[in-house]
């Protein structure tokens, strides 16, 4: 089936179930099992599809995951020739920790696009700075901070300390946050969820104007898909760890390390969806809740070729015999 065929229901689906089958093991203090039962549950939903799906963003490449590893073909036309390619970027639970402690922010995502669609960014660092559609075009991922901060009030219409900047608590970004608090503005510092964050950039009302500072490269390209379907902009570029990730990177073509991608290179797909469902409550998505009859799923979609950005609110009944739960 052409990927412009496949329903919405079907992506909305994956991103569902993996939600639900994260979200049974929260609180148990296993983040290894939360991951896992979420990564299975989604590779199981994909092959239930009719499409002909190849993972570029995953759990790893071949060898250091089982399943949803990069470049494995996934759906129930994989290896169809005759079919349209869709390729895939999953995280089927971003915020494990959060998941295994009960704690907030925890989400399933998965973005698709036509094949070539999204950058096979690999498993190393990244740098990033995302705004959302108000402030798209004043930054620039070389620019001194302050100044970074000072476009984006300006762009807002407000002063620098009304900002609030999102970074992940790492003590690579010491410098990145005393640079932001000296200018005045504020920090929302997180465990983890970079993802999450950078959709809260670019809608309004989550009080987050901003996310800044390195993580993921996986994640830069699953937030590229969103942001793209969003308006706003992220900015950036690949980072290896150590001596031995640059020449791999090398070898995979990433010969420039100075290169700053676009929100266009990491997601240049004319046809992008992306599926993120709330695993425990946070700012935009409601966690998992289960009633006696079921479960209730909070879930942004999000299509680029129809401009539709969607908030769904799903039930799925075990039996009807039980009563549905509205709350």
């Amino acid at each position: 089936m052409p990927f412009d065929q496949v329903a919405e229901g079907d992506f909305i689906a994956v991103s569902e179930t993996a939600a639900i089958a994260a979200a049974q093991t929260m609180g148990f203090g296993d983040r290894h099992r939360s991951d896992r039962v979420a990564v299975e549950t989604m590779r199981q939903t994909l092959d239930g599809i009719e499409l002909a799906g190849r993972v570029v963003i995953g759990e790893g490449e071949r060898g250091q995951a089982p399943v949803l590893y990069i470049g494995e073909e996934v759906g129930a036309l994989k290896g169809r020739d005759d079919v349209a390619g869709v390729d895939l970027a999953v995280d089927p639970l971003e915020g494990a920790h959060q998941c295994a402690t009960g704690s907030p922010g925890a989400v399933a995502v998965l973005a698709a696009a036509e094949r070539g669609g999204l950058l096979q960014a690999p498993d190393s660092y990244m740098q990033k700075i995302i705004v959302g559609p108000t402030a798209r075009g004043v930054v620039h991922l070389d620019a001194p901070v302050p100044e970074n901060l000072r476009n984006i009030a300006k762009a807002f219409g407000r002063e620098v300390s009304d900002l609030t900047v999102v970074v992940l608590d790492r003590e690579r970004h010491a410098e990145l946050i005393a640079d932001i608090r000296g200018s005045g503005a504020r920090i929302r510092l997180i465990p983890d969820g970079d993802i999450a964050a950078g959709i809260s950039a670019a809608v309004r009302g989550t009080h987050v104007h901003a996310v800044m500072g390195t993580g993921g490269a996986p994640e830069g390209v699953i937030s590229a898909a969103a942001i793209r379907c969003l308006g706003g902009e992220i900015q950036a570029r690949l980072v290896a760890r150590d001596e031995a990730q640059a020449q791999h990177l090398e070898e995979l073509g990433f010969t420039d390390p100075h290169k700053i991608y676009t929100t266009e290179e990491l997601a240049r797909g004319d046809r992008i969806v992306f599926s993120c469902t709330g695993v425990t409550d946070g700012e935009l998505l409601r966690g998992v809740r289960f009633f006696g009859g079921g479960s209730r799923t909070s879930t942004l979609f999000m299509s680029l070729a129809s401009g539709t950005i969607r908030f769904v609110d799903s039930i799925r009944r075990e039996g009807t015999s039980n009563p549905v739960q509205f709350w």
